[in-house]
């Protein structure tokens, strides 16, 4: 039977050995997520109360109407680059029978990435009901509205949950791209909130409720991947 080798290390590939249980393999940094969880947790509710809206005031129009690049970089147009990466690189392995390890972490990365979108835009914006910067700007007062909410509104953030569960996915399969991946998810969030797009406590949400998502669709993909 081919084994595929996807798990790497930082000093290189880590192999699975034979005959390991499945239990023995399944590696999800379970403490170190409930940590960050309960960091997140408090990063989040410091900015929502404290931060949140003087920023907003202070970066409000810095970037004047960036409607150009709002529309660039839609979801829709996202969401619908991700559905082409990943159905033609399914068309690829029906065809040619196989595709290369970085190009099944590519199509677990955009299905994940996309399914994760869905559920914060459809379940989770709906159950908090926060209001985007814009609203807030002309006078709608900064605060949860549980379950109240519609797809406009702004916590968590779904271009930080769809760019994070696309590089959680090759943050846990390969992990020299930690970094490189984590500085681009930086200068995304910033642009949320420079943008007028999000609030601070939005892009913090919405960059740990994907990479999570990533992080344990790759997981899962590493024990089936035996």
């Amino acid at each position: 039977m081919r084994e595929r080798i996807l798990l790497q290390s930082v000093g290189g590939p880590l192999q699975i050995k034979p005959g390991e249980s499945k239990g023995n393999r399944l590696r999800f940094p379970y403490r170190i997520w409930i940590l960050s969880l309960l960091i997140c947790t408090l990063m989040v509710a410091v900015a929502f109360f404290y931060f949140d809206v003087p920023i907003a005031h202070r970066v409000y129009g810095v970037l004047g109407q960036p409607k150009s690049l709002g529309a660039g970089f839609s979801s829709v147009v996202l969401l619908s680059a991700e559905a082409a990466v990943a159905l033609g690189l399914m068309i690829i392995r029906i065809t040619h029978g196989h595709l290369s390890p970085f190009r099944e972490a590519t199509v677990l990365a955009c299905l994940t990435s996309m399914c994760a979108y869905t559920i914060n835009d459809s379940v989770l914006k709906l159950l908090f009901g926060v209001p985007n910067p814009g609203a807030v700007m002309h006078g709608i007062h900064h605060t949860f509205n549980l379950l109240s909410g519609s797809s406009m509104s702004s916590f968590p953030s779904g271009h930080m949950v769809l760019a994070g569960a696309f590089a959680g996915v090759f943050m846990r399969l390969y992990r020299n791209s930690v970094m490189p991946l984590s500085a681009l998810l930086l200068v995304a969030a910033v642009l949320m909130v420079v943008g007028d797009w999000h609030f601070v406590s939005d892009v913090i949400a919405g960059a740990f409720i994907g990479v999570s998502a990533g992080v344990l669709a790759g997981e899962v993909w590493l024990v089936h991947s035996e």
